[in-house]
């Protein structure tokens, strides 16, 4: 299995809302008939957690492209200022603002992957266990995001997919430090530790 670390620079990173049921309950919004895209861009890309004021995690299983297929899995956070994302909702505005800022995107390495049934991924913060969730749980598996996502938008080469989220989302304080990991069958393939600044 070969671990994949690099500086990344995507063309783009496709992030799926909304794709795990218990995730939409808890934030009261409704569940849509087709997938619900944004997009970050590079700038958005980081390797540390930098406080800011209503900031929320949301773990995510994180998928590499290559030629228009998934090649390898990652854990990636979609840092979401939860307070603006709200306000601009409720009139009905782009969420780029909460949801695209520099440090909103942050990765572990991608591992090379070839099986996509059975992965999870887990957040762990101060030590408890806050999100667990698998693919046999998202709205959207990965297979057909992948052929969606290239209709509409085309994927190239080192383009990431962030898959969605599932329940547990919450709130990041200074000094609190998160583990994320991906799990395939039980077993740990890649995590990553962090210290929020």
């Amino acid at each position: 299995m070969k671990t994949i670390n690099l500086k990344i620079a995507p063309c783009k990173i496709v992030c799926v809302g909304r794709n795990y049921v218990e995730h939409i309950k808890e934030l009261n919004n409704e569940i849509p008939s087709e997938p619900v895209y944004f997009i970050k861009p590079n700038s958005s890309i980081s390797e540390e957690i930098v406080y800011r004021e209503g900031l929320h995690y949301e773990g995510e299983i994180s998928f590499l492209i290559k030629n228009k297929k998934i090649v390898a899995v990652g854990f990636g956070f979609d840092l979401t200022l939860r307070d603006i994302q709200t306000k601009l909702k409720q009139k009905g505005l782009p969420w780029e603002r909460a949801k695209a800022f520099k440090g909103a995107a942050i990765f572990s390495d991608f591992v090379e992957i070839d099986d996509l049934n059975n992965l999870e991924v887990e957040v762990v913060k101060n030590g408890e266990i806050v999100q667990r969730g698998g693919v046999e749980l998202m709205m959207y598996k990965p297979d057909f995001l992948v052929k969606d996502i290239d209709e509409i938008f085309g994927l190239d080469d080192g383009d990431i997919i962030m898959s969605g989220t599932p329940k547990g989302v919450g709130r990041v304080e200074r000094g609190d430090e998160f583990i994320g990991r991906i799990y395939k069958s039980g077993k740990v393939l890649v995590e990553k530790k962090w210290r929020v600044n």
